[in-house]
This record gives C-alpha cells, sequence and structure tokens, in this order.
C-alpha cells in the first residue's frame, strides 16, 4: 500500500551501517567493492544523503579507510561483535551527545546499492499512520528491520537491552516496542537487495546496468 507522503517530517540523521564482517565475502569491506565504478558505499550515499539532516557511518577497526567519504566514522562500544544493534545505539549516542536538536535515525546497512529515494519520507509516514514508536521497510514477503528508524528517546532502553540482556537481534527489539512497516514492490528489483556474496555482486553488477 503506498502512503501519501507527509509534506514535513522531523529531520532524520542517516547512519549507515558498514561494520560488517563480511564473513561470505571472504572477510572483504563489502562497502568498498566497486560496482560500475563506484563503491557501493558511494551508491548508499548518494541515496541517503539527500535524504537526511546529516550523515555518519558505523564502523569498527581503523576508521580511515572510509575517509575518502569525509564523514563521521563511529565504532560500537558495547564489549564484542554485538551486531547490527550496536551500531544503531552507537548511532543514538552520537546524535543525543553531538546533534541534540535531531531526535530521529534512519539506518541502512552498507551494503544496499538501490536504496529508495523516498525512504525516510516513508518511513515517518508509516509510524504516523500506525502510531508506532519505531518503522521499517518491507519489500516483497520481507521485511527488513536493519532499514529503520529508530527515535533518541529509546537510546537508554537499548543499551539495558544489548548490556544486560544480551539482545542481538533488531527484530525482537523492535518489536518490543511497536514498529510499523513501509512496503515498497520488489520487482523489477528489489530496493534492499544486499551484496552478501560473490554471486550477489555479480547480481547487482546486472542490477546496476539496467537502473543505469
Amino acid at each position: 500500500m503506498n502512503l501519501p507522503l507527509p509534506t514535513a517530517h522531523p529531520a532524520t540523521f542517516g547512519l549507515v551501517l558498514a561494520g560488517g564482517r563480511g564473513r561470505r565475502m571472504g572477510g572483504a569491506d563489502k562497502p568498498l567493492l566497486r560496482l560500475r565504478g563506484a563503491t557501493i558505499l558511494e551508491r548508499v550515499l548518494s541515496r541517503l544523503v539527500p535524504q537526511c539532516a546529516g550523515v555518519a557511518l558505523n564502523a569498527n577497526g581503523d576508521p580511515t579507510r572510509f575517509a575518502f567519504t569525509g564523514l563521521a566514522v563511529v565504532a560500537d562500544d558495547v564489549p564484542g561483535f554485538a551486531g547490527p544493534l550496536a551500531g544503531v545505539l552507537a548511532g543514538l549516542d552520537l546524535l543525543a551527545v553531538r546533534r541534540p536538536d535531531t531526535q530521529w535515525l534512519v539506518t541502512v546497512p552498507g551494503d544496499c546499492p538501490f536504496l529508495p529515494g523516498d525512504l525516510v519520507a516513508r518511513l515517518h509516514a508509516a509510524r504516523e499512520r500506525d502510531g508506532t514508536t519505531l518503522a521499517c521497510a518491507r519489500s516483497g514477503e520481507w521485511t527488513h528491520p536493519v532499514v529503520g528508524l529508530w527515535p533518541v528517546a529509546l537510546r537508554a532502553d537499548l543499551r539495558r537491552a544489548l548490556v544486560e540482556e544480551g539482545l542481538a537481534k533488531v527484530g525482537a527489539f523492535a518489536a518490543r516496542h511497536g514498529v510499523a512497516l513501509a512496503s515498497w514492490p520488489a520487482e523489477p528489483f528489489d530496493p534492499f537487495f544486499n551484496v552478501n556474496t560473490p554471486e550477489d555482486a555479480a547480481e547487482a553488477e546486472r542490477m546496476a546496468a539496467l537502473s543505469a
């Protein structure tokens, strides 16, 4: 169902979750793989930046590998590899400290090169429609909890879930607070297609050629 988009929505900061370990890619930094002359990360940013009041990257390890973007890189501060929820928390902490005027965070994976240009507006529209705290994307029959809208107000609760409960699943945390779904068609190709394997990289090349 296509929702009427709000004429205005709250200022929203973008966070690209670029800290995955890339195990199915032989440990490669998936956002730095090249796709038709540009890195996947550059393609993600070209779609996300125009929709946001600012953008940062979440990644662990040497941040200088992303210096070409000119963006701040924030690492997880939860011990161990806690997954995407730790990245979400890092983004919420960043806003609370450096951007207290911005109360909403949108997160996307760093390996999704075909993000829709109306992502943020439609996530807010879904949240307003359902009266929920959170919203995430859906395409076809697939839900994408990591492509989500998060209020800074959940920061303390998320830290408690991660540190005290060891909760790791994005969907499980979101379900506690109520999550609306914003839907996109999966044809002619899925806008949330992500590059996890060499086969996915080849398919992304094909898709990029068709959408050029």
